[in-house]
């Protein structure tokens, strides 16, 4: 068995004994095999396996990396966890089925867009600057409900939420903001969580949790 597959069933594990201790939780979650920067081979274990959820940072790499790869996969979910510039919305929304990272009035215009003009429908979550932070994108939280509205007259599907935490910093009050978020939106989806907290965002009912060094090892 590949390693990769190896760490995926150990992060699976992990989940289930955390829901299993506390039932009050969501069902499972989807774990996205967050593959930016790893090869083909790396990623190839896990689908021939059956995993269906991979995360990519960079549209031009992941195009390169998944064009032929989802047509030969047509099971395979691929999401947009990283920043989508505007100028590179018509490949994403060809290429991705979830886009994580909406951040902007311009970006949902463009999207509404392209969408139009390919005939499609993608599954969006609204990124949020859930600390307030200078050099991070996101909408801000006083924000949201404006934003969420303006988007939704665009008629864009927006499914849930993202955050990134502050960094060095205790990710569960994040959390709990963002799901206090998501349930005044009556949203159903949440994209929280990463390999050093996704286990913490399971408490907060995280439904897609975003998992790249725990199960692919160390980027160079």
């Amino acid at each position: 068995m590949h390693f990769t597959v190896k760490n995926l069933l150990k992060v699976s594990e992990n989940v289930k004994e955390k829901l299993s201790k506390n039932y009050s939780l969501n069902k499972s979650p989807k774990i996205i095999a967050v593959s930016k920067t790893f090869k083909i081979e790396h990623i190839m274990p896990l689908i021939e396996y059956g995993h269906v959820d991979f995360g990519e940072n960079k549209v031009q790499e992941a195009f390169e990396k998944w064009n032929k790869l989802k047509e030969k996969n047509k099971n395979v979910k691929l999401h947009l966890i990283g920043r989508l510039q505007s100028n590179k919305v018509k490949i994403a929304v060809k290429l991705f089925d979830y886009i994580h990272s909406l951040d902007s009035k311009k970006l949902a215009d463009k999207i509404a867009i392209h969408q139009k003009e390919q005939n499609l429908n993608k599954k969006l979550f609204i990124q949020v600057n859930i600390g307030d932070e200078e050099q991070k994108f996101g909408i801000k939280k006083e924000e949201i409900l404006d934003f969420y509205h303006y988007c939704k007259n665009l008629n864009l599907n927006i499914i849930g939420l993202m955050c990134i935490p502050p960094f060095n910093e205790d990710s569960n009050k994040y959390f709990k903001e963002m799901k206090i978020l998501k349930e005044k939106l009556q949203l159903n989806e949440l994209s929280m969580g990463m390999s050093s907290d996704y286990l913490n965002a399971l408490e907060n009912n995280s439904t897609y949790i975003r998992v790249g060094s725990n199960i692919f090892g160390p980027r160079s």
